[in-house]
């Protein structure tokens, strides 16, 4: 943790979560740029969907919805960053208050439903970044009350396939209703079909799922998947609870941060054993440190990514982790 992350915690820490996060982003957003730029070695290089990471350690969707930030991000010394969840219209989301610490447990339960500024908005930052250097992600979903939700996600292809260092198709939030419905097999084969129609790019193409998936499920999903996309994010965050200590544990919403670890771990290593190792994964889900970062690794995942954890440790993880992973 370093010491500046370590001084403005308490501050941080004593506002409403959602409101620290948005001091957060202005800070980075409007104050001095700090950072060297991505962490590379020769140790900690990657080439996966046909791009080169200087470092295995991503920045999670989630943190910057609006693509305000993502080169303040790589700055910190993230080897990718993914943007959004972006839907083709802005939403205000769900009503607030919808995200919670779980300090005792080092984890947070969000219900924020896509809140977020549209494509446009995310597609003008995008194209002013575009002579810059980094691997940048995009999220896409749909708006909450579409009528054609496979057609908001044709429409993310549409709009982000020329910008975007890749694309990840999020059909796994617990707080869009009905959202999680599309990982069926019959409604996933319908949208892969339509979204790979409109693509006119070589961008990579991801999908992200649930970690709530039965085994029978992720089958379904793999098989989909084989010449479907071209990588798999595991996962999104989970409506189970187990035992949990903090106050805010029975909030609504989905459960990230440390208590995900385990279960999220899990589900990579059974989807990578169910498609033999033929789709590249990233696995998000609980990483706090270089223990569990490998462990993802372990469990099949080329990539991973952070996002919860950095509530509770600051960006300064992201520096530990690729320390921890170069030297084992």
């Amino acid at each position: 943790m370093s010491l500046a992350f370590a001084l403005a915690k308490p501050l941080l820490h004593a506002l409403d979560a959602e409101q620290a996060h948005h001091l957060t982003l202005q800070a980075l957003k409007f104050g001095p740029r700090l950072g060297k730029g991505p962490i590379t070695s020769p140790l900690l290089k990657r080439r996966v969907f046909g791009l080169d990471f200087p470092n295995p350690v991503g920045l999670a969707a989630g943190f910057d919805k609006n693509a305000e930030v993502p080169d303040a991000m790589l700055g910190q010394g993230f080897g990718f960053v993914e943007i959004g969840t972006v839907t083709p219209l802005p939403q205000a989301g769900n009503a607030r208050p919808r995200l919670f610490r779980l300090s005792e447990d080092g984890g947070v339960i969000n219900h924020m439903g896509f809140n977020n500024n549209g494509h446009a908005a995310a597609l003008q930052r995008l194209i002013a970044r575009r002579a810059r250097k980094g691997i940048v992600g995009v999220n896409i979903g749909a708006n909450k009350d579409s009528t054609d939700r496979v057609a908001d996600y044709v429409k993310g292809i549409e709009v982000f396939q020329d910008v975007a260092s890749y694309i990840t198709i999020n059909i796994s939030s617990p707080n869009t209703p009905g959202l999680r419905n599309l990982q069926g097999r019959d409604e996933l084969q319908g949208l892969l079909a339509r979204v790979n129609a409109a693509r006119k790019t070589k961008t990579p193409m991801l999908l992200k799922i649930s970690p709530d998936l039965a085994d029978e499920d992720l089958r379904d999903v793999a098989d989909v998947c084989a010449d479907a996309v071209d990588g798999v994010i595991i996962s999104n965050t989970t409506l189970a609870r187990g035992r949990l200590s903090s106050a805010n544990a029975n909030e609504a919403g989905g459960l990230s941060g440390k208590p995900l670890l385990g279960r999220s771990t899990q589900c990579l290593k059974t989807f990578h054993q169910i498609c033999g190792g033929k789709i590249p994964l990233i696995g998000v889900g609980g990483v706090y440190n270089a223990a569990s970062a490998q462990a993802k690794l372990d469990a099949g995942a080329s990539l991973v990514q952070i996002y919860s954890a950095l509530i509770y440790q600051g960006p300064a993880l992201v520096h530990e982790i690729c320390g921890g992973l170069e030297g084992a």
